[in-house]
């Protein structure tokens, strides 16, 4: 008999919570960890992605789509039923879920994806222009609670992280020695404890692994070039991660 085929997928949700509830990321990460029954490798990183503020646009605070990659056996059907099921028990009473999700093999025009969730970041976009496109590629897109705006977000979410070139990883690194204040490593040796990609200056050049940095507060990824990124800045002719007026401009 033959073995199941391990296919991978996107997955983005977006507008799963409300002040003061359990946050859209955190949800992701949860149905990450039941989709690759418990296996990390299988699973990749939450990307979040910033979308367009705009009084027209109801958001809870930033207006975030999360995205995550998963390699599982688990077919499409049984992919949504999961993590359908979740979605619906842990988002907010108050909020408008979506859900899109994207089979990599399925041959899709990702560069139609890359453009909504490019437009998505500039200007308001409509329930119906992402129903539309999901029905034109093939995509699974659907709404599970109140206006079902999140399906908007869920769908720019895939497009951004096919683009590789935008969001935040979610969470920070954990570094012995943080606490007390700052700790002084290599590029190499933080590739070798965070599991990065690169080193990424904010001017562009991944820096070579012998180069020293000072890294202090909050340690924080980004996604550049399809690559989990640690972003850097010189200050002083010292490197240093960067912090939250760097950050939010990805």
């Amino acid at each position: 008999m033959m073995n199941p085929r391990v296919k991978s997928w996107l997955v983005c949700i977006d507008d799963t919570d409300d002040i003061g509830t359990k946050g859209t990321g955190e949800i992701a990460e949860e149905i990450a960890h039941l989709l690759s029954d418990g296996q990390p490798s299988r699973c990749s990183f939450v990307t979040r992605h910033q979308l367009y503020v705009h009084p027209d646009i109801p958001y809870t605070s930033h207006n975030s789509a999360m995205c995550f990659q998963v390699r599982t056996t688990l077919n499409q059907e049984a992919i949504l039923q999961l993590a359908t099921r979740h979605l619906i028990k842990e988002s907010a009473a108050a909020a408008d879920p979506g859900l899109a999700l994207l089979d990599l093999q399925a041959g899709a025009d990702h560069q139609a994806l890359v453009d909504f969730g490019l437009e998505a970041k500039q200007m308001v976009k409509t329930k119906a222009q992402a129903y539309d496109l999901a029905n034109k590629l093939g995509i699974h897109l659907s709404e599970h609670g109140g206006t079902g705006q999140g399906v908007i977000g869920a769908l720019a979410g895939l497009g951004l992280r096919l683009q590789g070139n935008d969001g935040r990883i979610k969470g920070q690194f954990k570094l012995d020695g943080l606490e007390a204040g700052e700790v002084a490593l290599s590029v190499g040796q933080v590739i070798e404890r965070t599991g990065v990609d690169r080193v990424l200056a904010d001017t562009g050049e991944s820096l070579c692994i012998k180069t020293q940095l000072l890294l202090s507060g909050k340690v924080k990824a980004v996604y550049r070039d399809h690559q989990v990124s640690l972003l850097v800045y010189q200050q002083g002719g010292i490197w240093r991660n960067a912090l939250k007026q760097q950050l939010k401009h990805f």
